[in-house]
């Protein structure tokens, strides 16, 4: 699975951005997929994520109200929607998918990772 983030910049605080992710490969395996960031000096964090299927989404708290993540499967793309940009929120967000392959005796899963885009917001 590879996948492709796109849509960061620079923007004001209480603005907005869109984030894509466009996933290609084995993504017919995908179960779930999220958004995480990492800020300068602090751990990288999950922001948003959704699971194929049931379509359940999950926020981090910081975001809920503001960030909405969402997909199209049919164009293997996932989005998150950021409004009322905080400077808090500068950081590389990465897109990340799950694929669980069933075996005879167990389950296995495995992470993919995009390659980051920055988003920052000036006061």
């Amino acid at each position: 699975v590879q996948l492709v983030e796109s849509g960061g910049g620079l923007v004001q605080s209480g603005g907005s951005l869109r984030l894509s992710c466009a996933a290609s490969g084995n993504t017919f395996t995908i179960n779930a997929m999220g958004w995480y960031r990492q800020a300068p000096g602090k751990q990288r964090e999950l922001v948003a994520g959704v699971t194929f299927g049931t379509e359940e989404t999950n926020y981090a708290d910081s975001v809920k109200g503001r960030f909405t993540i969402s997909r199209d499967n049919a164009k293997n793309t996932m989005y998150l929607q950021m409004n009322s940009l905080k400077p808090e929120d500068t950081a590389v967000y990465y897109c990340h998918a799950r694929r669980t392959l069933i075996y005879s005796d167990k389950e296995v899963d495995y992470d993919y990772w995009g390659q980051g885009t920055q988003v920052t917001v000036s006061s």
